[in-house]
């Protein structure tokens, strides 16, 4: 039996304000890639501010990098990096009209993204335990206790809005799971799986950038 989606829900009539599906399509991945670049600056100005501290006090970074959990780390960016193989391939099952594959990717897709707060909440509890949370718990000797307290500072700050960005794109993707079950999309209309991988990507390109300085500082000559 083909699981391609009915073709009486091929594609919906477009909006009021537009002409046709397609321009509604264009306008909005054109809207995503607006979207995501104000993320890109709003990342950007935080990065730079990790860039400034780590000129400025090497050692210290270093020092503080040395406390991250690598392991955890590395793990959650094998597991990022197959959740965009799996979201790239249901955007191909989406563009195919494979109503059941697509569903199923997507559905691993947000459950790789759930294993990804998992591990990531299980790191922020042993750094928790580890008294290495600025304002809330935090305790560290030495000359450099100063700049790994900023570190840190930055280290939650960028990777709780990164988790935050997985959180949506979890739910986004999670609903859209549960629309193309229904039979929501087709291979003539799939725009919110394409628009989502879109973000998805984003997400995951992030987290590419964020691994290195946050996980790798400081260990080359560990």
């Amino acid at each position: 039996m083909s699981d391609a989606a009915p073709a009486s829900q091929s594609v919906p009539q477009p909006d009021p304000q537009y002409a046709t599906a397609e321009q509604q399509a264009e306008a909005a991945s054109f809207g995503m890639w607006v979207f995501l670049a104000t993320e890109v600056l709003f990342f950007g100005g935080l990065l730079l501010a990790y860039t400034w501290l780590r000129a400025s006090h090497p050692d210290g970074v270093a020092e503080a990098g040395r406390h991250t959990k690598v392991v955890i780390g590395s793990v959650n960016t094998l597991v990022l990096l197959t959740s965009s193989f799996t979201m790239v391939w249901a955007v191909h099952a989406a563009e195919q009209g494979r109503r059941k594959a697509l569903t199923r990717l997507l559905t691993a897709t947000a459950l790789l993204g759930l294993l990804f707060l998992g591990l990531k909440g299980y790191e922020y509890h042993g750094e928790w335990t580890e008294h290495l949370v600025p304002g809330l718990n935090f305790h560290q000797d030495g000359p450099h206790a100063r700049t790994i307290e900023l570190f840190y500072f930055l280290y939650f700050l960028l990777t709780g809005l990164h988790s935050i960005h997985v959180t949506i794109g979890i739910v986004l993707i999670a609903l859209l799971a549960v629309r193309a079950r229904c039979g929501a999309f087709s291979a003539r209309y799939y725009t919110p799986v394409e628009v989502t991988g879109l973000y998805w990507h984003f997400v995951d390109i992030v987290w590419i950038f964020l691994y290195p300085l946050i996980y790798l500082v400081g260990r080359s000559g560990s």
